[in-house]
C-alpha cells in the first residue's frame, strides 16, 4: 500500500460531495469507484480525534491526496459523565467543518463516516449526530465494537510477517482499545475478516483512563493500577486467544498515536516523522528501555517533547498502560508499529467492494 504525501490536486468540489444535501456513502453511486479518477474518503471521529484520509486508488493500493486530524477530546469527562460536554461538542464540530470543506474540494465519489465509542456510550450521542448534520452536513455512523475492530485489522494487516500464522493487532483509541486475534499468514489469498479468529472491544481508552487514574503525575502505583484495570478487562479475550502464543513465528501488531510515540522516542526523533516509524518493528526490551524513561519524566518534559506535545502528554501513559496489559496477556519478543488503521482499512473495503483494490497491493 503506498501512502505518499498529498498531491496537487486543485479540482473543483464533485456534485456528489457539495450542495445542500446530507454528505454520506449511501447517496453516491457504487459504481463510480471503480473509475480512475476516483476519489474516496475516510472519516473517523473518536474519543480523542478526528481524522480525513482522501485518497486515490493506485497500482500500489491507494495514494494519500489529503489529510486531517485534530485532537477534539469529544469523550472528554465520559470517566465520570453520561454525556458529551457542550465545549467538546463545539470543538469536534469545528473539525468536522474542515472535513466537509477537505470532502467537497478533493471531489469525494466514495465515503464512510463512523464514529466510535464517545458516542456509544454518551447519553446525548444519537442529540450531537443530528447536530452534526444539521450544521456540517454529515452523516456520521455509529460503529459497533466488533467492526471496529474489523476495520482496524484491515487498516493494518498488510504489516504483519508473512511468515506468522498468528498475530494479536490492538488499536489503542480514547474511549476504548480493540485487540484483534488474526489467523493465518498474510499472503494466503484470504481476506482479513475471514482471518479473524476471536476479537474484544475494552471499555478501556487513554482519555477513559486518564480521568479515572490520572495522566498528569504518574507513579508506578499509579501506573500498576492502570495496567491492572485493563488486565481485568482483557481477562477473557487473554484466555480465548492463549492459543495465539504456541505459534513461534507470533508477533504483536499495534496501531495508535501510544505505540507510534513510542516508536519516535526510541528512534530519538526531534519531531515525529510517519515514514520512520510506519512499518518499524521494536523488539521487547526496546519497548522497556522507552517505557521507564517516560514514566522516569515529569509532565512538563512529556509536554516539552516533539513526539508528544501538550495535547497528548496527560495521555501517554494511560495507554502505555493499556499496552503494558497487552504485552503481559501475551508475551512477544516484537511488536511492529502502524502508522495506520481504521481509516485505511475504511479506504481497502471501499475499494475492494468497487473492484478498485488490488489484493497484491505492497507497503
Amino acid at each position: 500500500m503506498s501512502i505518499g504525501p498529498p498531491e496537487g490536486d486543485q479540482r473543483r468540489p464533485s456534485s456528489h460531495a457539495s450542495g445542500g444535501n446530507a454528505l454520506h456513502s449511501d447517496g453516491w453511486p457504487a459504481d463510480s469507484g471503480a473509475r480512475r479518477d476516483a476519489v474516496y474518503a475516510a472519516l473517523d471521529l473518536g474519543t480523542n480525534n478526528c481524522r480525513l484520509l482522501v485518497a486515490r486508488p493506485s497500482r500500489h493500493g491507494f495514494r494519500v491526496v489529503d489529510a486531517f486530524s485534530r485532537i477534539v477530546r469529544l469523550g472528554e469527562g465520559l470517566g465520570s459523565s453520561t454525556r458529551l460536554g457542550a465545549a467538546a461538542m463545539d470543538r469536534t464540530i469545528e473539525a468536522l467543518k474542515v472535513c466537509r470543506d477537505k470532502i467537497s474540494f478533493r471531489g469525494v465519489t466514495r465515503a464512510r463516516f463512523v464514529t466510535t465509542e464517545a458516542c456509544r456510550a454518551a447519553e446525548n450521542g444519537n442529540e450531537f449526530l443530528e447536530r452534526v448534520r444539521a450544521e456540517t452536513g454529515l452523516v456520521l455512523e455509529v460503529l459497533d465494537g466488533k467492526e471496529e475492530a474489523h476495520l482496524a485489522a484491515a487498516g493494518c494487516s498488510i504489516l504483519a510477517d508473512r511468515m506468522a500464522d498468528n498475530v494479536i493487532i490492538f488499536d489503542i483509541g480514547g474511549g476504548s482499545t480493540e485487540i484483534v486475534w488474526l489467523r493465518g499468514a498474510r499472503g494466503s489469498g484470504t481476506s482479513t475478516r475471514s482471518r479473524v479468529a476471536a476479537w474484544a472491544s475494552l471499555t478501556a481508552g487513554v482519555v477513559t483512563l486518564a480521568e479515572r487514574h490520572g495522566g498528569m503525575a504518574v507513579s508506578a502505583e499509579s501506573f500498576e493500577a492502570m495496567v491492572q484495570d485493563v488486565a481485568a478487562k482483557l481477562a477473557d479475550f487473554a484466555r480465548e486467544a492463549a492459543p495465539a502464543l504456541r505459534s513461534s513465528s507470533f508477533h504483536l501488531l499495534g496501531t495508535s498515536g501510544t505505540v507510534t510515540t513510542l516508536a519516535g522516542l526510541h528512534l530519538g526523533l526531534a519531531r515525529y516523522d510517519r515514514r520512520q516509524v510506519d512499518g518499524l518493528w521494536m523488539n521487547d526490551r526496546q519497548v522497556d528501555r522507552v517505557l521507564q524513561r517516560l514514566l522516569a519524566m515529569p509532565y512538563s518534559e512529556r509536554a516539552a517533547n516533539g513526539c508528544i506535545g501538550s495535547e497528548r502528554a496527560d495521555l501517554v501513559l494511560p495507554g502505555c498502560a493499556i499496552f503494558e496489559a497487552i504485552r503481559r496477556a501475551f508475551p512477544s519478543r516484537r511488536v511492529r508499529i502502524a502508522d495506520r488503521g481504521l481509516r485505511e482499512g475504511i479506504l481497502v473495503e471501499l475499494m475492494r467492494a468497487d473492484g478498485a483494490w488490488d489484493e497484491g497491493g505492497r507497503v
